[in-house]
């Protein structure tokens, strides 16, 4: 008990502190605290839990006389109990429901108000090419939708829909129950009409009065230029139908590029490596280099070396949703020695090696001129 805060410092209020006081720091504390408003939040459940620790001693009379008395002593084992408890049916008296808090959350509210629909997750792969420059794709989608059929009323056309005798069309029915805080009224959901408020003479026959069904959808679905790897598309209204007459969630499409065979990506610039020889690295020469538009001509410039780079503006990916706006592609030189040579060949760059001097070979120069300065 030792290791426990007093209570009214828990609530933060003074020893004298009126009922309507304690009650008033609880509602704020409790609402604060909340595990629904600090997902994962360990030390915010622990504070929810000594909240109502305190407030469950100190609200009751009695338990608060001994509380004043004796400190944590007089109330061992008297003090909050989580097991077979259910803090929400105390939150539903204090707040309404968690909806309450604001509009945090779905809890409290009618059952018969409109709800909207849950969103869906799908995960969609598309080529490099596709990711590029758009596309058009098909998706195949299974969900719950509205029945066609009774268009979601969950009654066969023609029946007879009636308000539920035992909710009254509420949708909930109230129980009187017994709490460590006195009798309380907790509110359910109707047993008879499922929260409905309606009662269902004779059921559709299309999707048993559920008022949804299992469909199989196709959607055509516009890829827009320059999506990338792990982008999500928001497709609203796509997702499955809402309680009583309430709106469709939407259908979230995760993006997964397939890798191309010569081009990579990092952001909208486009990469590449191209091999050249020997002869056209040194002499310079007009190449061919590929783009994700086709093949353009440069001028590889004389003296050319290897992993230097060439930068073509304008010849990446398009930039989403950026009319005329692209990034560059960026392509690496790489010099290929030339193998199986014949003996006439050999004896040709033989002869010229033996003819270049240190001016040829400005890199080689520069690093032997460290290497002695390193020994020296």
């Amino acid at each position: 008990m030792a290791d426990k805060r007093d209570y009214y410092e828990v609530l933060g209020v003074d020893r004298s502190a009126s009922p309507e006081e304690l009650k008033k720091a609880y509602r704020k504390l409790a609402k604060q605290y909340h595990p629904d408003l600090n997902p994962g939040d360990k030390v915010a459940e622990a504070k929810f839990k000594e909240v109502n620790e305190a407030y469950a001693i100190l609200s009751d009379e009695d338990k608060r006389r001994q509380y004043d008395q004796f400190g944590h002593a007089g109330v061992d084992g008297q003090g909050f109990d989580t097991s077979g408890f259910n803090v929400d049916d105390i939150l539903n008296q204090f707040f309404g429901g968690f909806g309450g808090f604001g509009g945090f959350g779905g809890r409290g509210g009618s059952p018969t108000q409109p709800q909207r629909g849950s969103d869906l997750q799908y995960s969609l792969t598309i080529d490099f090419m596709e990711a590029a420059f758009g596309a058009e794709k098909q998706v195949r989608i299974e969900k719950e939708d509205r029945c066609d059929v009774c268009n979601g009323s969950g009654a066969q056309p023609g029946s007879k829909v009636s308000t539920c005798p035992t909710c009254h069309g509420t949708g909930q029915v109230q129980y009187r129950q017994q709490t460590m805080l006195g009798t309380m009224m907790t509110s359910r959901v109707c047993p008879d009409c499922q929260g409905r408020g309606k009662k269902i003479e004779q059921p559709c026959h299309a999707c048993g009065g559920r008022g949804h069904r299992h469909t199989v959808k196709n959607l055509r679905v516009k890829i827009p230029a320059g999506i990338d790897q792990d982008d999500t598309l928001t497709l609203s209204g796509e997702g499955e139908p809402g309680a009583n007459g309430g709106p469709y969630g939407n259908l979230y499409l995760h993006i997964s590029v397939r890798g191309h065979a010569f081009f990579t990506r990092r952001g909208n610039n486009t990469y590449c490596d191209i091999p050249v020889t020997f002869v056209q690295a040194a002499l310079g020469a007009d190449i061919d280099v590929p783009t994700i538009d086709g093949t353009v001509s440069y001028h590889l410039k004389e003296g050319t070396q290897p992993g230097d780079t060439i930068t073509l503006r304008g010849k990446g990916i398009p930039i989403i949703r950026r009319e005329n706006q692209r990034g560059d592609q960026i392509v690496t030189i790489q010099i290929e020695i030339p193998r199986n040579l014949s003996a006439e060949q050999k004896e040709l760059l033989r002869s010229f090696e033996a003819g270049t001097t240190d001016k040829n070979y400005q890199s080689r120069k520069s690093f032997f001129a460290k290497i002695r300065d390193a020994f020296k």
